[in-house]
């Protein structure tokens, strides 16, 4: 199993907290990698939130590509952001690790949001497309005011090299995964957080019915569903999918992915809406045991679990600052000054849901409707 360490605050933290969270928790991780996401930057970034930023790995033939393509693209550097790399024992430092901010090209600065993010994805994909073959450029996100970290390692281990402990890298959201290898090969685009368009998740289990999920939603001929070298990576495309592309309410996505009875469905006030939702999207049902830990565009997080609720999962906190842990001990590092007793584990009919600002928790569960 997988580790996750999400926090959701009114100020400004380091990912250091989420870092030692998943330290507390390293039975449960490998040290086969850690993924970083980092949403609502402060810092250097905190007057940057309008430019979309590239988080990327590159190697020094892939960096150049990089500058030559975003450069015709009509993409120019605002702002680079690089870590302060220090050798560590077992980690394999790769050449180029940055996360650049750029301005939109000039025909792009006044058109509305919609065409700018499928510009960036198309962006995104390009630069995949060409640095795949020999891993010479890994990119994990291109997009306003969010920046991803990920790499092969230990987290603990990870922090030092990147320089995280003294790093000026603030947010007032930051998911973190300590990985527990179950592929054949290490991919960091296996490597959890996933992110498209505003939306990130990221999940600990499996989801045995990945194959059918995602022939769906590449058949929805969007571009951005591709890729899939983790069966989590679906969860992600799900969100998006039903609240961006299909305007959806956020509760929708569990009762998507773990749909009601025919019997509990008719208890429900919207019930022909969902029997029809049901049966429109069966094939987006997922089949566990999975903890899934998302966010939408706006700041909302969320933790739900697969109906089997086979993989652990709280979620507590205090006004103002909430984390969403694998274990109970995460929590205990994230928000020590918490009632414990108030901690939330939600179960199969269970979405936990934090607004933005991290002013509350609420409990939404599928029968209560």
């Amino acid at each position: 199993m997988c580790r996750l360490a999400a926090i959701t605050s009114s100020e400004y933290i380091s990912p250091m907290e989420n870092v030692l969270a998943l330290e507390t928790m390293k039975e449960g991780h490998d040290g086969s990698g850690m993924g970083i996401i980092l949403k609502d930057l402060g810092g250097e970034f905190e007057e940057l939130k309008k430019y979309p930023i590239l988080s990327a790995i590159c190697s020094e033939r892939g960096h150049e590509t990089v500058d030559r393509y975003m450069e015709a693209q009509g993409f120019h550097i605002k702002h680079v952001w690089a870590p302060s790399i220090k050798d560590v024992p077992g980690i394999q430092r790769r050449d180029n690790y940055f996360a650049k901010v750029y301005q939109y090209p000039e025909s792009y600065v006044d058109r509305p949001f919609p065409e700018k993010e499928d510009l960036l994805l198309k962006t995104r994909l390009a630069l995949r497309a060409m640095g795949e073959a020999d891993e010479s450029i890994i990119v994990f996100s291109f997009y306003p005011d969010i920046l991803a970290i990920k790499e092969v390692g230990d987290p603990l281990e990870l922090s030092e090299f990147f320089g995280l402990e003294k790093s000026s890298l603030m947010a007032k959201i930051v998911f973190s995964q300590g990985r527990q290898n179950t592929n054949y090969a290490i991919n960091l685009y296996a490597c959890h957080p996933f992110f498209i368009q505003g939306y990130g998740s990221m999940t600990n289990g499996e989801n045995t019915a990945f194959v059918p999920i995602r022939e769906f939603l590449m058949s929805r001929g969007f571009p951005g569903y591709i890729g899939y070298n983790s069966d989590s990576e679906v969860l992600t495309h799900i969100l998006h999918y039903l609240h961006r592309q299909l305007g959806y309410p956020l509760t929708y996505f569990k009762d998507v992915i773990t749909p009601l009875k025919p019997t509990e469905i008719e208890q429900r006030s919207d019930r022909e809406a969902l029997d029809l939702i049901k049966k429109s999207l069966r094939m987006l049902c997922i089949d566990g045991p999975n903890c899934n830990i998302g966010f939408t565009p706006d700041g909302t997080c969320f933790m739900v679990q697969d109906a089997k609720k086979l993989r652990p999962g709280v979620v507590g906190g205090v006004k103002g600052k909430y984390a969403l842990m694998s274990e109970e001990c995460g929590l205990d590092s994230a928000v020590p000054e918490r009632d414990n007793s108030l901690d939330i584990f939600p179960m199969k009919y269970d979405m936990a849901i934090i607004p933005p600002g991290a002013g509350e928790v609420n409990v939404w569960n599928q029968l209560d409707y």
